[in-house]
């Protein structure tokens, strides 16, 4: 066999093992999420509320989507639009999968929060997000359920007020499941990598 011969062969085993390097090898890395796994063996906590989309709605209600979870409220000056935010950019990075994953707010300022004026909130965001509201007692149940904790401070529907709460995401897998826990500081380009990687 001739040196140049060998040398092609050489380039040809190098331009392969490039290749694989590249393309194949972090595929079969396992991935490494950006938020805390959860691995349930129960079905997430029910959630039965008003939907801004009409009707009662669950976690079921979303076609087999990924659902993800927000405590949240509309008056809130500074989480809640930056989370919600993130959430829209996230979903613009996953692309044509987005049809995938469904976002959904339940409120925890039931009071303020009619259906009429949720569902005007979560357009400002993404058209295709979902608000869900209900009685106090419903909220605080379900908001328990997921260890959310929420209150309002010292005020009126008059005077104004805000509510302390947690901004964390929680993701349920298309079986139901509690999957991830997404922090709030997470960037959307991680939010995307994680929903990406589940849906």
């Amino acid at each position: 066999m001739t040196t140049k011969r060998l040398a092609k062969i050489a380039i040809a085993v190098l331009a392969v093992s490039v290749a694989a390097w590249v393309f194949v090898i972090p595929r079969l890395r396992p991935h490494v999420f950006h938020g805390v796994v959860m691995q349930s063996e129960t079905p997430a906590p029910a959630i039965d509320l008003e939907a801004t989309t009409g009707g009662m709605a669950g976690l079921d209600s979303f076609g087999g989507k990924l659902v993800v979870v927000y405590f949240g409220y509309t008056h809130c000056p500074d989480v809640c639009p930056t989370t919600l935010s993130s959430l829209n950019k996230a979903l613009d990075l996953i692309g044509d999968g987005a049809d995938d994953v469904q976002v959904v707010m339940v409120t925890v300022d039931p009071e303020r929060d009619t259906v009429e004026y949720l569902a005007e909130y979560m357009t400002y965001f993404d058209e295709s997000f979902v608000g869900l509201t209900g009685p106090i007692e419903d909220i605080s149940r379900i908001a328990t359920a997921y260890g959310v904790f929420f209150a309002a401070d010292e005020g009126d529907v008059e005077t104004g007020y805000t509510v302390a709460h947690n901004a964390s995401l929680m993701v349920i897998g298309r079986d139901g499941h509690l999957r991830l826990i997404l922090p709030p500081e997470l960037t959307a380009e991680q939010i995307a990598d994680d929903l990406k990687y589940l849906r």
